[in-house]
């Protein structure tokens, strides 16, 4: 199995967290989506004892909303005593209103409004990581009307190559994100920001990617923002107390996919951040990284119900299922590859292959494409895994679909923490 939270019951069934899927889907209906929060805190704990261990004092995690934003998240973010960052009001919104401690959060985006910085500041939101001197300046002036000093940190771009999806890469000089360093933009970024009088300058951010395997990438961004530090001081005087790395560790969708030990990998990124800042001559600030997809990623399953099965003689097969794009648009976005599993009869021969289509009225409605299966049934479960993380969150109502359910599940005991949407809730909006 790709995760340790995934197991064959004594039926012969598919068990997740430790609960018989088919059971589960019989329960709450399908689509549905499970989360194991046993994981996800596994997850965090990994993270915050290697940073501890391998990085200076008062470095943390900061958990990225974006994988997936739900108010028992930010419930465990607070419990587990971690940061986390946001990338809109919605997010600001949704963790505030069970009481996370917005200080500790980072509002991240290359275009805030007028409006989402006033609502940040209104929230109590603890820093602001900017990517344009558009935004530091708005920043600045709405900090002064409100009679505030706002903390923020500098969204730079290393120029660094991670290897991945050219969709989720997000270091290069050409990017949306942040102030390429190569052409001086960054410097011009400081001169500004150290002028500004409403705006405290706490450090620095960096984001190369997402699906990266390799400790690499990390430390090659790590040495190009470490030189820019140690340049901060040497022409500003600015010392850099806090240096956000990023994210973006792989996680397995599939068995062909590298185990990745993320303490080992923290330890080598530490190793190298300690022995450059050295050579630099410079103190290594306090780190942060922002994990998102491998916070909750193999956390996460999803299940469906089949419907139709088409078999079309010499060309190919299709198992329909009563989701799709609208509850997981990440194969239609960018191929995205899932292990696939027939919850109801694991231990049978995977003599079939289909390609699993959704409900959506789109030729492009596919979920996975060339997938080996026992020949599925017509009501039988089909479940997707590693699922956690931007599939609730990605999920829309397209062809007024209602939005699935989110059951979690935690020592044993399945419980509701996002409520399926109905019809009325869809069509309540209409006027």
């Amino acid at each position: 199995m790709i995760c340790d939270n995934i197991s064959v019951n004594q039926k012969g069934r598919l068990a997740f967290a430790g609960l018989d899927t088919v059971d589960l889907a019989k329960k709450y209906g399908t689509p549905l989506y499970l989360m194991d929060e046993d994981k996800i805190r596994e997850n965090i704990r990994t993270y915050k004892t290697a940073m501890a261990e391998y990085f200076p004092q008062g470095s943390v995690p900061e958990f990225a909303s974006k994988a997936f934003s739900c108010k028992q998240i930010y419930r465990i973010a607070k419990e587990e005593g971690i940061n986390i960052d946001v990338v809109s009001c919605g997010e600001i919104y949704t963790a505030s209103s069970v009481g996370f401690p917005m200080e500790n959060s980072f509002f991240h985006g290359n275009n805030k409004s007028d409006s989402d910085i006033e609502f940040a500041m209104d929230n109590n939101v603890g820093h602001f990581v900017c990517d344009s001197l558009d935004e530091l300046g708005a920043i600045n002036s709405i900090a002064k009307q409100k009679g505030k000093i706002q903390k923020v940190l500098l969204r730079l771009t290393p120029g660094i190559d991670p290897h991945t999806h050219k969709k989720i890469a997000t270091g290069s000089v050409d990017s949306k994100f942040g102030f390429a360093i190569e052409t001086g933009d960054a410097t011009d970024a400081l001169k500004n920001v150290l002028d500004m009088t409403n705006i405290s300058l706490l450090g620095f951010h960096c984001h190369i990617g997402s699906q990266i395997f390799d400790a690499h990438p990390f430390m090659q961004a790590a040495e190009i923002m470490l030189d820019f530090v140690a340049a901060a001081k040497k022409e500003f005087g600015f010392d850099c107390q806090l240096l956000n790395i990023g994210g973006g560790f792989g996680v397995r969708y599939l068995e062909s996919d590298p185990v990745i030990d993320y303490k080992e990998m923290i330890s080598r990124i530490g190793e190298f951040l300690n022995k450059h800042a050295e050579k630099k001559g410079i103190s290594l600030p306090k780190i942060l990284m922002e994990p998102g997809r491998s916070i909750v990623a193999n956390a996460g399953m999803t299940l469906y119900t089949v419907g139709s099965i088409k078999e079309i003689k010499g060309y190919k097969n299709y198992v329909s299922v009563d989701g799709g794009m609208a509850d997981n648009p990440r194969y239609t976005l960018y191929e995205a590859p899932y292990t696939v599993a027939l919850a109801n009869r694991m231990n049978d021969k995977k003599d079939f292959i289909a390609t699993v289509a959704g409900r959506c009225c789109e030729s492009g409605d596919i979920l996975q494409e060339n997938v080996a299966m026992p020949k599925p049934c017509r009501n039988e479960i089909l479940a997707f895994c590693t699922t956690g993380a931007y599939n609730y969150s990605m999920a829309s109502n397209y062809n007024r679909l209602p939005k699935p359910p989110v059951v979690m599940i935690k020592d044993g005991t399945d419980y509701l923490a996002v409520k399926g949407q109905t019809f009325d809730d869809i069509a309540g909006l209409d006027v």
